[in-house]
C-alpha cells in the first residue's frame, strides 16, 4: 500500500464520491480508501451538498448523470460551498467541448472518463489533492501576510506616534536648553558687570581675552565643548579678584614684582576664588577647572597647585598665552616676543604656536586701564564717560582730552569731588 496523501494538518485527505449507481461508488471507495484517503460517498446530490456544509473536502468526485442533478451543476453548487475543494467530474458521454468549458470556466478541475484506469485515477485525485493543500496553504499565507501587515500598520502607527512625541520632547529639551543657555549667558554677563563696576578695567580685560580665544579657538579648531570651555573660562577667569582690595590690583597689574608675599599670596587666591564664583550653574565644572589652571607656568612654578606640562588642561594652557598677551603692557610685537621668550618656562610651545597663528585673524577691543584724576595728560582718549555725583555727564566716552578738558575736571572736582573710577584707553 502506498503512503498516504496528508494535508498540511497530517490528517488525511477527506474525499467526496457522488455517484448514482452503487457499484461505482463500491469501486471508487475501495480503490480510493486503499490509498489511505478518508471517503465519503453517497448517491444522492442533496446529501452531497449537505455534507459539503457539515465538513471540508479535498476532493470532490461526481458522476455527470445523476437523476435530480448533474455533475456539472452539483460542482457548481460545491463551489459556492466550499470553493478550494478540487472539483473531478466522471462522464462517458459529455462532449469535450463541454468539458473543456467547464474546467476553462474554473467549475471543475479535471475530468475522468469511464471507463477509467486506476493508475490515472489515482494521479488525478493526487494532483487535486495536492491543489487542495496549495490553495489552503496560500489561503494561510494570505491570512498570516494579512495579520502582520495589519501589525506592521499598528506598529507603524505606534512608531509614528512615538516619533512625535520624541520630537515634542526634543522640542522641549532644545527649548529647555536654549533657556539654560541664555540663564548661563546673562550669568557671565552679570559677572563681567560686577568685575567691571568693581574695577572697570577688569571687564574689557576679559572681553578682550575672550576675543583672542575665540580666534584661538578656530586657528586651532577646537571642538564645540572644548571652545565652550575655553571662551567662557576667558571670560571668567578673573571673578575672583572682586574679592580683592582695588588698590592691589592696580599694585599687580602696574608692579607685579613690587609685592610682598602677604599681597602675592591673597592674589594668587584669585584663580580659586574665580573657579568658586564660576560654578553657578551645571557643566561648569570643566570651566573651572581651566579658570583655576590658568596662571600655572608650563614648566611647574605656576600657581596655586603647581601643575607641569600637560597636566595643565589644554585650554587653560591657551588661556594663559591669551591672558598675558592682552594684559601685556608692551606694544603688540614686544608682548609677542616676550612670550615666545618664555615658550617651554611659562607657557606650552603650541600654546604659543597657536596664540601666533590667531593673531593675524583677531581683532581685539581697545586696552583701557584705570588712572587717577592726577594722572590725566593731554592725548589721552576716555574709556568711559564722566558724571558728576547727580549723574550729569561731563565728558562723553571717547572724547581726546587737551589741557583744556583736564583743567575742567579738576575745577569740578574742588567744587563737588569726582568719586568714579577714570578710565581711559591705553
Amino acid at each position: 500500500m502506498k503512503d498516504p496523501i496528508d494535508s498540511p494538518d497530517s490528517a488525511p485527505h477527506r474525499i467526496l464520491v457522488v455517484d448514482d449507481e452503487e457499484i461505482v461508488l463500491v469501486a471508487l471507495y475501495e480503490t480510493l480508501r486503499r490509498e489511505a484517503y478518508e471517503v465519503v460517498t453517497t448517491s444522492d446530490p442533496a446529501t452531497a451538498l449537505a455534507e459539503l456544509k457539515k465538513g471540508e473536502f479535498s476532493v470532490i468526485i461526481t458522476d455527470q448523470r445523476m437523476p435530480t442533478l448533474t455533475g456539472l451543476e452539483l460542482l457548481a453548487q460545491a463551489r459556492e460551498i466550499q470553493p478550494n475543494a478540487t472539483r473531478i467530474l466522471i462522464t462517458a458521454v459529455l462532449s469535450l467541448d463541454t468539458v473543456i468549458d467547464a474546467i476553462n470556466k474554473g467549475e471543475i478541475y479535471r475530468f475522468v472518463v469511464k471507463p477509467w484506469l486506476r493508475e490515472e485515477l489515482l494521479v488525478t485525485v493526487k494532483n487535486a489533492s495536492q491543489r487542495y493543500d496549495l490553495l489552503r496553504q496560500n489561503a494561510r499565507l494570505q491570512s498570516t501576510t494579512q495579520a502582520m501587515n495589519q501589525q506592521l500598520v499598528d506598529l507603524n502607527r505606534s512608531l509614528e506616534q512615538q516619533v512625535k512625541l520624541v520630537a515634542q520632547q526634543n522640542d522641549k529639551l532644545a527649548e529647555m536648553n536654549r533657556a539654560l543657555e541664555q540663564n548661563l549667558i546673562r550669568s557671565m554677563e552679570l559677572c563681567l558687570h560686577t568685575m567691571q563696576t568693581y574695577y572697570p578695567t577688569l571687564g574689557n580685560q576679559a572681553r578682550r581675552v575672550a576675543q583672542l580665544c575665540r580666534s584661538m579657538a578656530d586657528a586651532s579648531r577646537l571642538s564645540l565643548e572644548d571652545r565652550h570651555v575655553l571662551e567662557s573660562a576667558a571670560l571668567l577667569h578673573d571673578v575672583g579678584l572682586v574679592g580683592v582690595p582695588r588698590q592691589l590690583i592696580r599694585k599687580w597689574q602696574d608692579s607685579p614684582r613690587s609685592l610682598d608675599s602677604a599681597e602675592r599670596a591673597l592674589i594668587e587666591q584669585h584663580s580659586i576664588l574665580s573657579q568658586e564664583l564660576s560654578a553657578f550653574g551645571d557643566g561648569m565644572e570643566t570651566v573651572g577647572e581651566v579658570i583655576r589652571a590658568h596662571h600655572e607656568c608650563f614648566d611647574g612654578t605656576g600657581y596655586p597647585d603647581q601643575l607641569i606640562g600637560e597636566n595643565i588642561p589644554w585650554p587653560a594652557r591657551l588661556l594663559a598665552v591669551a591672558v598675558a598677551y592682552a594684559s601685556s603692557k608692551l606694544t603688540r610685537d614686544d608682548a609677542v616676543e616676550e612670550i615666545k621668550l618664555q615658550a617651554g618656562a611659562a607657557f606650552d610651545p603650541e600654546a604659543v604656536r597657536a596664540l601666533l597663528k590667531a593673531l593675524p585673524m583677531a581683532t581685539l577691543m581697545r586696552k583701557e586701564r584705570e588712572v587717577m584724576l592726577s594722572d590725566l595728560r593731554p592725548g589721552m582718549v576716555l574709556a568711559r564717560g564722566i558724571y558728576t555725583a547727580n549723574g550729569l555727564l561731563l565728558m562723553p566716552e571717547g572724547q581726546q582730552l587737551n589741557a583744556t578738558y583736564i583743567e575742567k575736571l579738576l575745577n569740578h572736582n574742588r567744587v563737588q569731588p569726582i568719586t568714579q573710577s577714570l578710565v581711559v584707553y591705553c
